[in-house]
């Protein structure tokens, strides 16, 4: 039985940073708020927008914790604690829930990949070893591993297995794994693009990088869908996407880090390999933000 984490949006937070790439928590307690009295569906910490890649594991935990406590159950939290490392994984896992983590999100190992079989070894033991729900995350073109639909169900048997967020960018086989799997997992568009062609497809919404500069709007890309308006929600799909693509002109988070700063979040802080973002591109992040009434 398909069980939904959230139904809407969450976002994907970044995570607000100094210029010598310290941790802004006042900042980044300010964006959990922010959201929230938004109306956004949910929040996902440390995913690959808040950076995790590039946090050490005592920051890892502490922005779970964080996210966690500031959210003080007004929203379900998520927390991203994938690795290539199933054992990591797993520990990681077991840590957030232990702070209060309402589900973990884990991508699909990266660099040393695995086969389909692999993967499904590898997500089993982490669901064996969770008591929250879990989220599959499938994106191809950051892991080099691509989830199949098949496996996708066969992952979809297992009790604590209970979504995928999509990121593949690839509506066929987002429609196969909604013919094989839809009764089994809900499915959450990973990318800001494909909002309501996943929920066409009966999704139960995305998981956000928009959503931290505009996360009004995109709440009501699911609400006018799931009120019956496809058209409404199609509509304000397409008025944002201007903004997505700028969001998505540098490597994410740089474009979201960058206009979270302008919004007076943090100050748009990167750690390497990452790089601030090009002045050409930011302006014109910048501009967009403006014709949407986001920046004055």
């Amino acid at each position: 039985m398909k069980q939904e984490i959230f139904r809407g949006i969450a976002t994907a937070l970044a995570t607000p940073l100094d210029l010598d790439g310290t941790i802004d928590f006042e900042a980044y307690g300010r964006l959990i708020d922010w959201q929230i009295e938004s109306g956004i569906a949910g929040l996902v910490a440390c995913g690959t927008t808040g950076e995790s890649a590039t946090m050490t594991e005592a920051e890892h935990k502490e922005v779970i914790r964080f996210t966690v406590e500031r959210a003080a159950g007004r929203v379900p939290v998520i927390a991203g604690t994938g690795s290539n490392c199933t054992a990591k994984a797993v520990a990681m896992t077991q840590y957030a829930c232990s702070v209060g983590a309402s589900a973990c999100l884990l991508v699909t190992p990266y660099y040393n990949k695995a086969t389909q079989a692999g993967l499904i070894a590898h997500y089993t033991a982490i669901a064996d070893a969770s008591d929250k729900p879990l989220i599959l995350y499938n994106v191809p073109s950051r892991t080099g591993c691509n989830l199949q639909p098949a496996t996708c169900a066969a992952l979809g048997k297992h009790p604590r297995i209970a979504a995928v967020k999509e990121a593949s960018g690839n509506i066929g086989q987002i429609v196969e794994v909604a013919a094989l799997a839809g009764d089994c997992l809900a499915i959450y568009s990973g990318n800001d693009d494909h909002i309501v062609p996943v929920l066409s497809m009966g999704g139960s919404g995305c998981i956000s990088v928009l959503s931290n500069v505009v996360p009004r709007e995109a709440q009501a890309i699911c609400d006018r869908f799931f009120a019956g308006d496809v058209a409404g929600a199609a509509a304000l799909q397409c008025q944002l996407l201007p903004l997505v693509n700028a969001l998505f002109s540098e490597v994410n988070p740089i474009p979201v880090n960058a206009a979270l700063a302008a919004m007076g979040f943090g100050k748009g802080g990167v750690r390497l390999p990452l790089t601030p973002m090009e002045d050409c591109r930011r302006a014109v992040l910048l501009e967009e933000m403006k014709r949407l009434g986001v920046l004055a």
